[in-house]
């Protein structure tokens, strides 16, 4: 008669399979690692194969030799597939050029002398938003030198939601910022729209800007990753943090690091702000990426009354600049004249925010 096996051995015995299974597993992601990387290097960063997953749920039900039910099976199986789908992305993740995996520094940009990022003061970028004159821009200008502003903003294109309003003065405007700009000290900074327009743009501003329009425009994103200027990034509309810097990633990944995020705020149901910012994305940006982050205050709220507060609360949370729009009249304004500042309400606005900055205003 053959001896029953104690109840020690059965569980040593378990624990040798425990083992077993934990050592496949590890082959398993091993694997699961090597395909991940290989699929991001044909460009397929969503690695998730619905086909392929129930192809293997199929033949593992089929294989399935008892005692476990094919549905354990099943259920079983899908926490594997969920495990090894977490880690390929989290590896893609770690290989991305805006990651703090890869860079553990904090990039800061020097153009011009003007440093944006890391351990420097918050910088402001103000301007109007589009360029109409050079009346308007040269007021403007001269009154922004005067707070200390270095980055003059202004929309020589515009992307409008009616095809009938104000487009921007297009080259002209190019022109006339850039002057503006170099006649006070400052740089220039206005958007492309169109990879057609990226050389032209590149010649005349020394920072290009990518609206949130146009943060999906892969195409857009490779051409100013190649024109060797900084650039500017807004958050899209409805775009989730992970799609905002796998943006940036397109500009980097074409050798431009210098890329400066911008969070805008994304469309919600609230009706009461023209967007709703979202603080906790400057705080993720800034702990994620070694990018500097800067918050358009201006488009988060639509409204003048909020500019104050939400740009404490951006330079709170790290944000390593404001973004803000100034006009001379912002009730003739051509384009969204019921949430530019006039020089007055700037004035206001400087002197809240003068202690925050850790800068002077220039004698």
């Amino acid at each position: 008669m053959t001896s029953q096996r104690s109840i020690d051995d059965l569980r040593a015995e378990i624990d040798q399979i425990n083992r077993e299974l934990l050592t496949l597993m590890s082959k398993r992601g091993e694997v699961v690692a090597l395909i991940g990387h290989a699929k991001t290097q044909e460009g397929r960063p969503n690695h998730y194969d619905p086909a392929r997953e129930e192809q293997q749920l199929r033949e593992l039900e089929a294989l399935n030799p008892g005692p476990f039910p094919a549905s354990t099976i099943k259920t079983i199986f899908k926490e594997i597939f969920k495990a090894s789908l977490a880690l390929e992305e989290s590896n893609d993740k770690k290989q991305l050029l805006v990651s703090r995996k890869v860079k553990r520094e904090d990039t800061v940009l020097d153009i011009d002398g003007v440093r944006i990022g890391g351990n420097e003061p918050p910088i402001i970028i103000a301007g109007p938003c589009s360029i109409e004159s050079e009346e308007q821009m040269e007021q403007t200008a001269a009154f922004l030198q005067g707070k200390g502003v270095k980055i003059l903003r202004g929309g020589a294109y515009k992307p409008r939601t009616s095809p009938y309003g104000f487009q921007g003065m297009g080259v002209d405007g190019l022109i006339l910022g850039s002057s503006v700009a170099r006649e006070h000290g400052q740089l220039f900074i206005t958007e492309v729209m169109d990879t057609r327009d990226v050389e032209v743009v590149a010649e005349y501003a020394d920072i290009l800007q990518i609206g949130a329009r146009n943060m999906h425009n892969f195409a857009l994103l490779r051409e100013v990753g190649r024109a060797r200027r900084p650039v500017l990034l807004k958050r899209g509309l409805s775009a989730t943090i992970e799609e905002w810097l796998y943006a940036a990633e397109y500009i980097l990944s074409e050798g431009n690091n210098e890329v400066i995020l911008c969070e805008r705020g994304i469309r919600t149901y609230e009706k009461w702000t023209r967007n709703t910012l979202d603080l906790s994305a400057v705080a993720l940006a800034k702990q994620e990426t070694h990018l500097p982050v800067i918050v358009d205050v201006t488009h988060a709220a639509g409204r003048r009354d909020l500019l104050i507060p939400l740009a404490k609360a951006a330079l709170a949370v790290g944000a390593d600049g404001i973004h803000i729009e100034v006009h001379p009249s912002p009730a003739t304004a051509l384009s969204d004249n019921e949430q530019q500042l006039d020089f007055a309400g700037y004035e206001q606005f400087h002197a809240a925010l003068s202690s925050m900055m850790r800068v002077a205003t220039p004698a």
